[in-house]
């Protein structure tokens, strides 16, 4: 996965998406996270649970997201080595994206399950951004980097 340094004009900083996207922008990353966010998973059961997912692939990526400390990788068996995967608090915090991307895909595109709903009743679940400052939801064009992420 190629990283590139995308920042803002006049600013020394990444762009906040970028650097996001530098560390687990890719699809294959994406599902590996939301395989994870049931619990430790083996090598076998991910390629169970991520679809379509080729074995070079999904080391390739375990090995990418245990370097940028997304999940940890902890040893099962010492004969042969085997281990088991799990997220960090960095990788549980992408559960939130990852729902967000989810309702997207269920709102825009035909053919796409529902979203994320509320266990307890069954109702399509909304996600709104918050200021606790003000104690109200912000709209998307009341701030600018809600628009320049």
């Amino acid at each position: 996965m190629e990283e590139r340094d995308e920042r803002l004009e006049g600013d020394a900083r990444p762009a906040p998406l970028a650097a996001a996207l530098a560390r687990v922008g890719d699809r294959w990353s994406l599902l590996v996270v939301d395989a994870l966010l049931g619990g430790p998973r083996r090598f076998g059961e991910l390629e169970g649970d991520v679809a379509g997912i080729a074995s070079n692939v999904l080391s390739q990526r375990l090995k990418r997201l245990e370097q940028v400390g997304v999940i940890v990788s902890r040893p099962y068996s010492s004969r042969p080595p085997r281990f088991a995967y799990e997220l960090t608090g960095s990788g549980h915090e992408l559960a939130g994206a990852l729902r967000l991307m989810a309702q997207w895909g269920a709102d825009h595109l035909d053919g796409v399950a529902a979203g994320p709903t509320h266990a307890s009743c069954g109702t399509a679940l909304e996600a709104r951004w918050y200021c606790p400052t003000c104690d109200r939801a912000v709209d998307d064009t009341e701030g600018d980097d809600l628009r320049h992420l």
